[in-house]
Parts: C-alpha cells; structure tokens; sequence
C-alpha cells in the first residue's frame, strides 16, 4: 500500500475501535471501489463489530462504511442525502457530463469524499452527498460551463433514479485484463498497460471496473468461443 492507502486503513481501524469501545455508530466517508477493497482485504484487524456499507442505492460504486456495536445499523446513523442540480433553461444548456458534474462542485472546495455518485438522466445530475454539505452547494453552484443551474435538496427516497447502461458485444483473443478492459474501452491494449496492477486477475461475471479517465462498465461474462477461436464477450457500459 501506498502512503495514502495506509492512512486510510489507521483511519478506518480508529473509526471500528471507536465504535467499539464507546458504544455508539462511527462512518468513514464515501469511498470508492478501490479503499472499499482495503477494508475487505484488512477486516481481520478490526474488533468483532458490525459493519455495513450504503452508497444511497442499491448499485452504488462509492459507499460509506458504518461501524456500530448494534446487530443493525438505522440508516439515519449515517443518512446520504441527495441534490438534484438542473440547467434552468434547459433550451440553452450545454450537454453536461458527470465529470462537468463532480468539478463543478469539486471547484467549491468540496473534498471528494464528502461526494457518492453522480448519475444522470435528461440532463440533469442526481449526486449523492453528505447531509452536511447540502445547503452550502445549493446557494453556491449557480453554474457549469455555459450553463446556469439550480440545485434542489432532496431525500433520496423522492428520487427514482438508477445507472443507465448501453450493451456492448464483442469479441477478445485472450482473458487478459488488458485485453477486456481495451475492447471495453475501444482502445489498444497498451494504453491500458500502466493503469493495471496486476493482469493475472480473471475478471468474475458481474464483476464492475472502473478506469479512470476511461469510464465503467460491467463484466457479463463470456458468450462462447468464436470459429477463428477468439471469445465472444458482453459489457454493459455505463452511460
């Protein structure tokens, strides 16, 4: 682990031990996929308490972790909240990413992991937050790029709002990690090269990879093996 892993892992021993020992529930912030692994990879080193982990929605990729001395964790112990940001006149808006999304509210010096997930549906953005930072982002974000915006605070129980995906069907010479991630991707293979640990790991079906800079999809399995003998493979890829 690097010296950031590690602070991360003294951070989430001290968030269980003090659970454990004070009686009451603790939370890390939003974490993503890769600290989410940490903590599995570490849990042997923390005291026999419970734990859970919420990123607002079922198939949230950043989540918190809450630690409590309960056999159940009431969601209000670490509520996430959610703000719904608009383009006022949605006839002049820009076409907003998620990436126009996070550096807008990154750009008020909002720490990232005081941020969940972003999706997006009709233009608008849908970001799971902090309950702590709701109000401050809704007065100061008025826009992104071009675009004049509100922002509406909201319960995440008055949003029905889930990832949307587009089907990709293809086909790989190898199980490679490279390989899948660069046909995922439409890219080589060896852009991929410096952005993988390890390319022994053997992708599992409905497994989710997240590349940054490059997007995330997940992992359907693969189909059956092709004449020419390459593998058919399915991705579903999030928009």
């Amino acid at each position: 682990m690097n010296k950031e892993e590690q602070i991360l892992l003294k951070h989430l021993r001290d968030l269980a031990f003090q659970a454990d020992k004070r009686n009451y529930t603790t939370h890390s912030e939003f974490l993503n996929m890769n600290e989410q692994t940490i903590f599995f990879n570490h849990l042997q080193e923390l005291p026999p308490i419970h734990y859970e982990l919420w990123g607002g929605y079922a198939e949230a990729e950043r989540k918190v972790i809450a630690f409590s001395p309960m056999a159940e964790i009431e969601k209000e112990e670490y509520e996430i909240m959610m703000l719904e940001i608009a383009p006022a006149h949605m006839k002049f808006a820009d076409q907003l990413t998620h990436r126009d999304f996070l550096g807008a509210i990154l750009n008020l010096g909002i720490e990232r992991g005081r941020i969940g997930d972003i999706l997006l549906k009709d233009n608008n953005g849908y970001v799971f937050r902090d309950p702590m930072i709701g109000e401050y982002i809704a007065s100061s974000l008025t826009r992104i790029k071009h675009t004049t915006v509100t922002c509406t605070l909201k319960a995440v129980e008055e949003v029905d709002i889930k990832p949307e995906y587009k089907e990709m069907n293809t086909t790989i010479s190898a199980t490679r990690l490279d390989a899948i991630i660069a046909a995922a991707f439409k890219t080589s293979r060896s852009s991929m090269t410096g952005l993988i640990a390890s390319n022994s790991y053997v992708l599992k079906q409905e497994d989710i990879v997240s590349v940054r800079g490059f997007g995330k999809f997940i992992f359907k399995g693969i189909n059956k093996q092709t004449k020419k003998g390459r593998l058919s493979v399915t991705f579903l890829i999030y928009i």
